[in-house]
């Protein structure tokens, strides 16, 4: 359904790449989707293509194109899964807010779809579950959305500059995020009059991937049907 795009760079002399699915009819709003460690994969060109069919400009950014361009790769293959945490440590988020304010930008200035799109939402797994947190305090994104984010609970000194609505998905059982971590993002987040927090009991990071092992099927119909409504309420 999408295409690889290009998207100029915030603040530098580069061009990135994205995957760009566009709605049948009438656009709704944008929605930037924000990759794991992995890559714009089919997985998530899948995501974006569900967003196209409901009415959203959707947009996947590749965040690894400083080093990595293009690279795609498979959580379930172990030496893939393992090159992925080597990118990830070679990232910084700080870049990931850039490349996210880049294509606020560009879909705001009508350099994505057809035409702007004023409303603009992001939805993040993993590493980009923080990115859509990160977005959320350090932009003007109009609503967010994070799944299993990664040290958000070592960035809650940012919670203030939150002004638009955000939604976070907490499996109980993540590997990556434990139950100290899962306790601080409680305590700094649940009184947040713009934050909606959700767990899920006894699910593991990774629980609402679209395709293989460690997707959770009730679990990721669940909290994607929340972040549909979520976002039908805030971007319309």
């Amino acid at each position: 359904m999408g295409e690889m795009i290009k998207i100029r760079a915030f603040d530098e002399d580069a061009l990135f790449n994205a995957y760009v699915a566009k709605p049948a009819g009438k656009t709704k709003a944008a929605m930037i989707v924000i990759p794991e460690i992995f890559g714009v994969n089919e997985g998530i060109r899948q995501k974006c293509d569900k967003w196209a069919d409901a009415g959203y400009l959707a947009v996947a950014i590749d965040l690894f194109w400083r080093f990595a361009p293009g690279v795609e790769l498979d959580p379930d293959i172990e030496e893939q899964l393992n090159e992925a945490f080597g990118y990830f440590q070679r990232y910084d988020a700080n870049d990931g807010v850039k490349d996210i304010e880049a294509a606020i930008h560009a879909i705001r200035r009508g350099e994505v779809g057809a035409d702007s799109v004023e409303n603009v939402g992001c939805v993040g797994y993993c590493l980009g579950g923080r990115l859509a947190y990160m977005a959320a305090a350090r932009t003007d994104i109009s609503a967010s959305v994070g799944y299993y984010g990664v040290m958000i609970d070592t960035m809650l000194d940012e919670s203030h500059a939150i002004a638009n609505p955000l939604m976070l998905h907490i499996p109980t059982a993540d590997h990556f995020v434990g139950p100290e971590a899962q306790a601080a993002i409680h305590a700094g987040l649940d009184s947040h009059p713009k934050v909606v927090l959700h767990d899920y009991q006894g699910l593991d990071h990774g629980f609402a991937a679209e395709m293989g092992n460690r997707r959770d099927e009730a679990g990721a119909q669940l909290a994607d049907s929340r972040t549909v409504a979520f976002f039908a309420e805030h971007l319309g």
